[in-house]
């Protein structure tokens, strides 16, 4: 029956997949329907495109033929039936009333011959229409035929400038995110308890990755050479004097000193053979042995009451002495040159010592694995502080409509950024995907999905022909009359 349409005529037998396609049938079917030329021998062709970076599921989108596909073939072809027995029918109506008119039957043979020519001219000329899309009818090679296949590269860089110009204009963008109100739909969201929890599960996920991610050693210079630049950069001798002369001011080194003079009265105590003995070994070589001894322990003794004072007496004139010299150091340190100079001196030789740089490059250690380990645990602060902040924005955001329209504005300044940047390469994507489809599997595959409503033009072309040519024949016979 597929012969009788001129759909099919000499198309199905030059491309030989008509009887693979029949007898098709799921999976295999789809198979056999894709292979393309003879009859399903051999593998199928690759796409057109696949050097052009063209995903391959693109690629085989368009040259596989699903169940689905498949069903939607058989109903073109079905409707295809109609729209030529139909023709036909109008054919062999307008024999038989030419028939009729040449043997007397009356007017009224004339009108339905005229009816009827037309519907032929008609049906025929919207077949012509509808085959010159998919194909060469009758394969003749008449111009401006077998349009989809052989101007499927210019219609796919027509689909991506109709695209970019329609749906990625600035305009377009701003006016359809406008309308939709991310600021609050997204505050009405993280409003919600579970939605909280689900967004900071993700953001503890991505910061685990990223601290999988980034290397120790990298890291580890980044800090040490921020630090050491910034340690470089910035004088510290003036801060440390400004701090050292409200803390003398505030009366808060006071402990400090009492802990050294107890540390110090205490280690006296432990050590007076010790003390007397260096006293005595310090002595010259000529003094009796006994007067060293009666000079080291009489140092001792100064030595121990001295500091049992200064721990004992709050007014002790040492304490004082020490007082003015903190003052005068913090001065110092803030004012005389010298003093600063030094101090500078002295921060570079500590910040290049190796045992420095080391204990900068292990800070990031120790940090790194806190995060890792508040990222992980769910009743951490970290998660536990995220989640509430993120429902006191999602609550805020509900309602604050100031909050609202920036969020807005971010999502769209942002938005309107990617399609005005990318937008070549946006509607690259769909020029150089339609550029990678077969030709030929493309062509089946449209045809699959609109053939069945295209061939309802026919049905109609041979209807509404039928009508105008019995319209026209009445006029005609009315004006003659």
């Amino acid at each position: 029956m597929e012969r009788t349409d001129p759909d099919n005529a000499g198309d199905e037998a030059r491309r030989g997949v008509g009887a693979g396609a029949n007898r098709a049938d799921g999976a295999d079917g789809a198979d056999r329907a894709a292979s393309g030329a003879g009859g399903g021998v051999g593998p199928a062709r690759p796409a057109a495109g696949a050097h052009r970076g063209v995903p391959a599921s693109a690629a085989r989108a368009m040259t596989t033929f699903s169940a689905a596909d498949l069903e939607k073939q058989r109903g073109v072809r079905r409707m295809k039936l109609t729209a030529t027995g139909l023709l036909l029918f109008v054919a062999l109506v307008y024999v038989l009333a030419k028939w009729a008119e040449n043997s007397g039957a009356g007017a009224w043979a004339g009108y339905v011959a005229a009816a009827s020519e037309a519907g032929m001219v008609g049906a025929m000329a919207d077949w012509f229409a509808v085959t010159a899309l998919f194909r060469r009818p009758l394969g003749l090679p008449i111009p401006h035929t077998a349009i989809i296949p052989t101007k499927k590269d210019q219609l796919g860089v027509s689909l991506g400038e109709f695209v970019g110009e329609n749906f990625l204009s600035q305009d377009v963008v701003r006016q359809r995110l406008r309308a939709v109100g991310i600021g609050s739909r997204l505050g009405a969201w993280l409003a919600e308890p579970q939605h909280a929890d689900r967004v900071t599960a993700e953001l503890s996920a991505a910061l685990r990755g990223a601290m999988t991610v980034l290397r120790d050693s990298d890291v580890q210079a980044v800090v040490g050479e921020a630090i050491t630049r910034r340690a470089d950069a910035q004088e510290i001798a003036p801060g440390i004097g400004k701090m050292l002369e409200k803390v003398v001011a505030d009366g808060g080194h006071r402990r400090a000193v009492d802990l050294v003079v107890t540390r110090a009265h205490d280690w006296l105590v432990w050590h007076d053979n010790e003390i007397m003995d260096a006293v005595q070994g310090g002595a010259p070589g000529w003094t009796p042995r006994f007067v060293d001894k009666k000079v080291g322990e009489r140092v001792y003794k100064e030595l121990l009451r001295f500091v049992t004072e200064m721990r004992d007496m709050p007014s002790h004139p040492a304490r004082g002495a020490l007082d003015r010299f903190l003052t005068d150091f913090a001065s110092d340190l803030q004012s005389d040159t010298d003093t600063r100079a030094r101090v500078e001196r002295l921060k570079g030789e500590v910040l290049g010592r190796g045992e420095v740089q080391d204990l900068i490059a292990s800070a990031w250690t120790a940090v790194r694995s806190m995060i890792v380990s508040a990222a992980e645990d769910e009743r951490s602060q970290l998660r536990l502080r995220v989640r509430a902040s993120l429902l006191s924005l999602g609550a805020r955001m509900a309602v604050d409509e100031k909050l609202q329209r920036k969020v807005d504005g971010w999502v769209e300044g942002a938005a309107v950024y990617v399609v005005t940047t990318y937008r070549k390469e946006i509607t690259s994507l769909i020029t150089d995907t339609v550029a990678g489809w077969d030709a030929e599997h493309t062509t089946r595959k449209i045809e699959a999905h609109i053939g069945r409503d295209l061939q309802f033009i026919r049905i109609n072309g041979t209807v509404v022909g039928s009508l105008v040519g019995l319209l026209i024949y009445t006029v005609s016979r009315a004006l003659g009359a």
